[in-house]
């Protein structure tokens, strides 16, 4: 049986994952772990998954712990959670 699923994809207000094609060899571990189902797999072998519902990324991170293929996939954290630090001058008072 040959059965077609179609997905539209969500249009988030940001990229949460980033994937590497290079190192990424689609071996769909990161749609496995994922505790809130935003991937779905790629149709294409040897191909990263699909970024479904970006919206629903929880930045938990489980998805690049699991991979198999260190800088394969990135967690791409929202400008406002990002951390700013300044080096503080051991002169400045």
């Amino acid at each position: 049986m040959n059965e077609k699923v179609f997905v539209i994809p969500e249009q988030g207000i940001s990229n949460p994952i980033k994937f590497n094609p290079e190192l990424c060899s689609g071996c769909n571990k990161c749609v496995e772990i994922c505790q809130v189902d935003i991937f779905i797999p790629n149709p294409v072998k040897h191909k990263p998954p699909i970024v479904a519902y970006s919206g629903e990324c929880w930045y938990c991170g489980c998805c690049v712990m699991e991979c198999p293929y260190p800088g394969a996939i990135m967690l791409n954290p929202l400008s406002m959670n990002k951390v700013n630090w300044k080096q503080k001058n051991n002169t400045e008072r």
